[in-house]
């Protein structure tokens, strides 16, 4: 791989005034380029996960900023040299822990040009590219996702915030004027129900938290033997609390659920919801991207009529993080929860103005990074790798089915895969899991993650990268294997 030391870049002072000149910036960018189709094309010779100790970069950084510029060349070495070795490789082909993301070209080019403009996509007058740009391209999106026209996209950072909009705009459909007197110190509101089931994201907790609607306000609903909600303990908990005096407002199921990528029944929900005159949001972080792909759109059976549905470009569609997308029918709610106008930003132009539909006020260019992946490799170059992505998944499952030490733990919907050692001749099998994974590890040939399914230590393997070949996942079975084989031997020595 080509490092800065070896780039022989000549020296790079910042002027007296203004910025670099074109000249450098061209020869450093053409450096840059470089390093990074480098790092790309040699990343497997790094390991995965970053093998230095808490502190190292801090304590190998000076303790104040330099008084005077630096030269840029030795910046870029320190890359090399301080950065680098603290990084963990989440474009690594062998990253299969919590869920497997990386990015294309096409994505990175886009983030580079949108730091360029540096837009604030506030007012459409600020930003009429960002503006415009997101309405198309989302559309495209949910056009890919075969939901139907009576959504309007919105791009936001992450899922959290996502959610966060939808169940804001929940609350506000209640007209009970929290907006403009708030929760605190009023008699007159009932305790507020949020509803989601026991394997959702914390985010959903979290946008409780930060609705100041409280812990107690969320209901977790129980989940069968696959992981997914009840539908009719949903109904019976609802029942429940309005015959208590509660409200309860919005549902959150989840179409592929971190721990599992299980499905919830949102077709089963929706009839729930409407009965009760409740707000549905489809958490759809990670799996939406699978809507794309014809033979996974059974999955997604009853989205078309929830309120709002969220996806994650950054997780499984190839770009740089962040871009999450909200989908919502009911837009003006959403406004009217977050729209604040001062003087110096009113405007008589009919358009929409950005700033209207959320917490921010400036906005990024988002969309343009988006709109560079799906031009770039088009709705069948998408679709062929997510469905080659989930190919290895159930290549992988069907190894572990067919092997006497190995059982899958939750059924493979995508391609996330959960699964545990079950050696006979170990007894304390949630000991010998974590070791395992943690031994795989460290090793910094792949990364594995966890989770707890019925009490028992479970391990998560995600496949997303845009990189990833069936000897990866050969690799990784292979090690864990061999891993199991040490375990055991050592337990035989031992006895």
């Amino acid at each position: 791989m080509k490092h800065y030391e070896e780039a022989k870049l000549k020296e790079i002072l910042a002027p007296a005034s203004g910025d670099m000149s074109a000249e450098d910036f061209r020869r450093v960018g053409h450096e840059i380029i470089d390093w990074i189709a480098d790092y790309s094309e040699n990343i497997e010779r790094f390991p995965v996960l970053s093998p230095v100790e808490p502190d190292w970069l801090k304590d190998n950084l000076p303790k104040s900023a330099p008084e005077n510029g630096e030269d840029f060349a030795r910046v870029l070495r320190d890359v090399d040299k301080l950065i680098l070795p603290a990084v963990t490789h989440w474009n690594h082909p062998n990253f299969h822990g919590l869920f497997s993301t990386s990015v294309s070209a096409a994505g990175i080019f886009g983030e580079l040009l949108s730091a360029a403009f540096d837009m604030k996509a506030m007012l459409w007058r600020t930003s009429p590219a960002s503006t415009e740009l997101e309405e198309v391209t989302t559309d495209w999106l949910r056009q890919m996702m075969n939901l139907d026209a009576g959504y309007k996209g919105i791009i936001y950072d992450t899922a959290s915030v996502s959610t966060l909009h939808a169940i804001a705009a929940a609350r506000e459909g209640l007209d009970l004027k929290i907006r403009e007197f708030g929760m605190s110190g009023r008699r007159d509101l009932p305790l507020l129900r949020v509803y989601t089931s026991e394997q959702s994201h914390s985010s959903v907790e979290k946008a409780v938290l930060l609705l100041g609607l409280g812990q107690k306000s969320l209901v977790k609903i129980p989940t069968n033997e696959r992981f997914e909600m009840d539908a009719e303990k949903l109904r019976a908990a609802i029942e429940a609390d309005k015959r208590n005096g509660c409200v309860p407002f919005c549902v959150v199921a989840t179409v592929g659920t971190t721990s599992t990528a299980s499905v919830d029944p949102v077709a089963e929900i929706v009839p729930v919801c409407e009965e009760h005159a409740l707000w549905l949001h489809v958490d759809a972080a990670y799996a939406g991207s699978a809507a794309i792909v014809p033979e996974f759109q059974p999955l997604f059976k009853g989205c078309e009529r929830a309120d709002s549905l969220v996806t994650n470009p950054h997780k499984w569609l190839f770009t740089p993080f962040d871009l999450s997308v909200l989908f919502c029918r009911h837009t003006d709610l959403l406004k009217r929860a977050f729209a604040l106008v001062p003087e110096y930003l009113k405007t008589d132009e009919a358009v929409t103005n950005q700033m209207d539909y959320g917490i921010q006020l400036g906005r990024r260019f988002r969309a343009l990074k988006l709109w560079f992946v799906i031009r770039y490799f088009g709705q069948s170059g998408l679709i062929e790798r997510i469905r080659e992505h989930c190919r290895l998944a159930k290549l992988l499952a069907h190894w572990i089915e067919k092997s006497d030490d190995w059982e899958l733990v939750a059924p493979v919907n995508f391609a996330l895969v959960c699964f545990r050692a079950c050696p006979k001749t170990i007894e304390n099998l949630d000991a010998l899991n974590e070791k395992i994974m943690n031994e795989i590890n460290a090793s910094g040939e792949a990364y594995l993650s966890h989770t707890k399914l019925n009490d028992k230590y479970t391990l998560r393997l995600s496949i997303g990268n845009i990189r990833v070949e069936e000897r990866h996942i050969e690799k990784v079975w292979n090690l864990l294997n061999e891993n199991l084989a040490s375990a055991a031997e050592k337990r035989s020595a031992a006895l």
